[in-house]
């Protein structure tokens, strides 16, 4: 809360004082121990370790096309010539950031050190995209334009009527944004963490129930309330119809579109954005990373999918942490939903990407490999063509 205050602090008293729309955009770009977007610019110094072999990189291609299940292919990597080092990488990379994945919060989702091919996409962009170095580079360049906006900055106010205390508040605030924003990915990395071993743990539980013939498969264990787990454990047996039924619940529930907004009592809104502003036939959202960028609109309903190249324009549903790898390649974002402070918005700002959220139906609306234009600080999307 301390740096989501003082970035709001500097948004209001900049723009008044000086004309500035979203200061701390910039202001906050590189900010350090912000354990998602290091997740990010982690993948490419893994992709410098894959880069310079060639079977190898042709080899990760492959396994990308055929998105086998588990994590064997590691083990076939290590017999190709620079395998051992790029599968070490690889599997590095997974220690620190392998209990994540697409819908993480989600504890039945694949994990990726479950399922390590979904992470290939992102990889082999990096390594065909970026040169060596690219993620400390990406690091010093934000960095560098955060603190260049700050002399900006202060400069300016320096000049005003009561300039001097003008930059020294402003100059606390940015200082605050800088040491606490990191901060906000912390909570759901501790979480996730935990979510691996929680899921280790009552996987390996179901493994001793489906030996036993009281569970079909494992994933019968998820359509089990804890007490029912734990009655089927004490008393060897589990309804089958019941873990049936609700199996087919769940495959008619994901087929659902949830409601932008449901008030506590349980009432969905709809509604529309009230924008007279707006180029015709803009596509209006809401700004939480400012900046205008045009470029190619890359649609992607699954990550482990994506084939981006950089310079393109994310379009998307919505973004979790899993996202971060693709966003060092991309110029920009857009998703139909999200929030100021959701995790999209905020490695976003931290990697300089102007982005619009909370835009309804964008990827029904935009067409893959259409030219867009993305206004990160006035929040619509323009369709170029």
């Amino acid at each position: 809360m301390a740096g989501m205050n003082a970035a709001v602090w500097l948004n209001e008293h900049l723009e008044e004082w000086l004309g500035e729309k979203n200061a701390a955009n910039v202001l906050s770009q590189s900010v350090p121990h912000n354990v998602t977007a290091e997740m990010g610019l982690a993948l490419l110094d893994v992709a410098d370790v894959v880069r310079p072999h060639a079977e190898v990189v042709a080899f990760l291609g492959r396994v990308a096309d055929e998105r086998p299940e588990g994590a064997a292919f590691l083990d076939e990597l290590a017999g190709l010539p620079g395998g051992p080092e790029a599968r070490d990488a690889i599997v590095a990379y997974l220690d620190t950031y392998g209990m994540r994945c697409a819908g993480e919060i989600d504890i039945t989702r694949t994990r990726w050190s479950e399922n390590p091919a979904e992470l290939l996409p992102a990889l082999l962009g990096n390594v065909a995209g970026f040169p060596p170095g690219a993620g400390k580079q990406h690091f010093e360049r934000g960095l560098e334009e955060a603190r260049r906006k700050e002399r900006d900055v202060l400069t300016r106010l320096r000049a005003l009527p009561d300039g001097e205390h003008k930059a020294e508040q402003t100059k606390r605030m940015i200082d605050r944004v800088r040491t606490f924003t990191g901060y906000r990915e912390y909570p759901k990395f501790g979480m996730i963490s935990r979510y691996f071993v929680y899921k280790q743990a009552l996987l390996g539980e179901a493994g001793r129930l489906v030996a036993a013939g009281v569970l079909r498969e494992p994933s019968d264990l998820y359509f089990l309330r804890f007490d029912e787990l734990r009655d089927a454990v004490r008393t060897g047996k589990a309804d089958a119809a019941l873990i049936r039924e609700r199996r087919e619940a769940f495959r008619t529930h994901q087929t659902l579109t949830p409601p932008r907004v449901i008030t506590s009592d349980g009432e969905a809104l709809t509604g529309q954005y009230r924008r007279a502003d707006l180029p015709p036939g803009a596509l209006p959202g809401m700004p939480v990373s400012a900046g205008t960028v045009e470029g190619r609109a890359r649609v992607v309903t699954d990550m482990a999918q994506a084939r981006l190249e950089k310079g393109d324009i994310l379009v998307t549903a919505y973004t979790d942490p899993s996202w971060t790898p693709l966003f060092v390649a991309v110029a920009g974002l857009v998703t139909e939903v999200g929030g100021l402070m959701t995790h999209g918005a905020v490695i976003a700002r931290e990697y300089g990407l102007p982005a619009v959220v909370a835009v309804d139906r964008a990827t029904h609306l935009i067409r893959d490999g259409q030219r867009i234009r993305v206004h990160g600080s006035d929040g619509y999307v323009e369709l170029l063509d």
